[in-house]
């Protein structure tokens, strides 16, 4: 007997019913092996208006048991009910399945399974996994006939109820055409998922839309500030405060895609510029906040101050983007040695030689580093003019031929 709208529900059916929101509930509150046996209870009791609910519900509990192959048994059970609402949900949930073992033929069949179902609700995200699976397997036209589905001008209205499924596949669809370079697609992609759904990961990808464009203006600006040959076409000359903030942000705007070695590139070009007005505005830029010379305790009285030893070090961590692993590098030395000249401090060592040795090795400590050639050498020409000048203080491959 089936109910019809308004009839009373016959007494069995009301059961199986109640056993139904008795299994959710269980499987919510975690007791997943209860939950299993009270959906088992209804499938095992004949009902015919809820045995697909309470086979997918069998499905999903006994998936996050652990026990995949009775998942995948129960799903098959609520696909073949033909339920106009759970058998698609049950194809969604084994597609899901199957994806997550990595066996992509299964999942595209089961996402074939739910488009076979009359039920538009769960259309997009059946597009949406065959349209990934059609990328894997590199069949373009595929992957952009189901894209075009789900996030094509037509796709879901706004705040409907797969505009949250459309609007995931824009932000994975835009992602794919900015790594492949196509930013306007990308642009366009990421605006129709954003009319389905409010979406801040959507607004990221918008906003790495817009980085690749300042990065092509920033390239441009940069290109064009190269001198070209003399004529009646030649192009003015670039204002160098123009071409260094071009070379600046095209080289930090690099950095922030995750690309240091464009970006470092992007700086070598600017200091390297034939024009020396430009190259002198670009190393001002990476040289911003920089310890003037003038500052040091060591700069020559009554004359010209020199760049200290390590302004090319800081120069070179700027460019390379590599300034946390040069002060890395700096306070880990830094550590090591007031490690060794607090040992003789503490045992109050008075012995000359002892004293001699730990300082020897505290010097010594920067010599992994790349920047410790330079502050030895340094170290020696202090060392020159505090002995009066003396010419072979120490060796001239000190420390490695001391």
């Amino acid at each position: 007997m089936t109910a019809t709208a308004g009839a009373p529900v016959p007494e069995a059916e009301q059961e199986f019913a109640d056993l139904c929101e008795q299994g959710r509930d269980l499987a919510e509150n975690g007791h997943l092996q209860k939950a299993a046996q009270v959906y088992e209870r209804v499938i095992e009791g004949g009902s015919q208006r809820h045995r697909a609910r309470a086979a997918l519900g069998l499905a999903v509990v006994r998936f996050d048991l652990g026990e995949v192959k009775a998942s995948r048994e129960a799903d098959r059970r609520a696909i073949d009910t033909g339920h106009a609402e759970f058998a698609p949900r049950a194809a969604y949930h084994l597609a899901v399945g199957h994806e997550a073992a990595g066996e992509a033929a299964e999942a595209a069949a089961a996402w074939r399974e739910v488009l076979g179902f009359d039920n538009p609700r769960y259309h997009p995200a059946a597009h949406y996994g065959l349209a990934r699976a059609a990328e894997e397997r590199g069949d373009d036209e595929a992957a952009r006939e189901h894209w075009d589905r789900v996030v094509g001008a037509d796709a879901a209205e706004p705040g409907g109820p797969e505009a949250a499924v459309v609007a995931e596949a824009a932000r994975d669809r835009a992602e794919r055409l900015l790594a492949r370079g196509e930013v306007d697609a990308a642009e366009e992609v990421a605006a129709r998922g954003l009319r389905a759904a409010e979406d801040p990961a959507l607004r990221v990808v918008l906003g790495a839309v817009y980085v690749e464009r300042a990065i092509a203006e920033f390239g441009a600006a940069a290109a064009a500030s190269e001198p070209e040959p003399e004529g009646p076409s030649a192009a003015p000359p670039v204002d160098p405060a123009v071409a260094g903030a071009a070379f600046e942000l095209l080289a930090r705007l690099l950095s922030v895609r995750g690309d240091p070695e464009s970006a470092a590139k992007a700086w070598e070009d600017g200091l390297g510029n034939a024009d020396p007005g430009i190259a002198g505005e670009v190393r001002a830029r990476v040289r911003r906040g920089f310890l003037a010379p003038e500052d040091t305790e060591d700069a020559e009285e009554g004359g010209e101050s020199a760049a200290p030893w390590w302004d090319p070090y800081i120069e070179a961590a700027v460019a390379q983007e590599s300034t946390p692993m040069l002060t890395g590098e700096l306070f880990a030395a830094l550590d090591r040695i007031y490690t060794q000249l607090a040992v003789p401090h503490a045992g109050n060592e008075s012995r000359a030689s002892a004293l001699r040795t730990v300082l020897a090795e505290a010097v010594l400590t920067p010599s992994e580093y790349v920047w410790g050639r330079a502050l030895h050498d340094d170290f020696r020409e202090r060392l020159r003019r505090a002995s009066g000048g003396q010419a072979h203080v120490l060796p001239e491959g000190w420390p490695e031929e001391r």
